[in-house]
């Protein structure tokens, strides 16, 4: 059977009559009709969808951007069909993983989606190694001062303070001070 899902974003006025409408004359026989954001996958009908699925069903969009943003997700999405033994149609970009030439296409996307990927991992390392040469570490700056970790020590270890105590005190989380007392990291909260 084919099923049909259509979305609209939140904002605005715009609803899902026009993509109902073309899912219908794609031969839909239910449609799935929902207000969200295309970035979120817990959206309520997409979910009821999903648990109605059976093998053979094909889902349909009117565009691919209905379903998902990002390529990765859609990829990851028409692989959990797959698994189901479900297509998946996209009209617009006229995507069928019901036929040879549809699965190929899809795997071409999965593998563009993975080059970028790798694409974004490199950049990333490069970016990383350029700012250590400059003198620049990553993560956050720290909370506390060597001095402030010094007083920490010395109030706990004499028994002037507790761990919970020294917390409240330097307003840090009790595991900062547990971490601090046991000396395992250096950049603390």
């Amino acid at each position: 059977m084919f099923i049909g899902y259509a979305r609209v974003s939140k904002e605005g006025d715009q609803d899902t009559t026009a993509q109902a409408r073309t899912l219908k004359e794609a031969g839909c026989k239910k449609i799935y009709e929902e207000k969200a954001s295309g970035g979120r996958w817990d959206r309520p009908q997409l979910q009821r969808m999903l648990e109605h699925l059976r093998e053979g069903d094909v889902v349909v969009v009117w565009k691919l951007d209905r379903l998902s943003r990002s390529l990765r997700d859609l990829l990851t999405f028409i692989e959990k069909l797959s698994d189901l033994s479900v297509g998946f149609i996209s009209l617009t970009e006229h995507i069928d993983t019901t036929t040879p030439a549809g699965i190929m296409l899809t795997q071409m996307l999965g593998s563009f989606a993975e080059f970028e990927r790798a694409m974004i991992r490199e950049r990333t390392k490069a970016g990383l190694a350029l700012a250590r040469e400059q003198g620049r570490v990553g993560g956050r700056k720290p909370k506390l001062e060597t001095s402030q970790i010094q007083a920490i020590q010395t109030m706990v270890a004499s028994g002037q303070t507790s761990a919970a105590e020294a917390a409240r005190l330097f307003n840090v989380h009790r595991s900062t001070i547990c971490r601090i007392l046991r000396g395992i990291a250096t950049n603390f909260d």
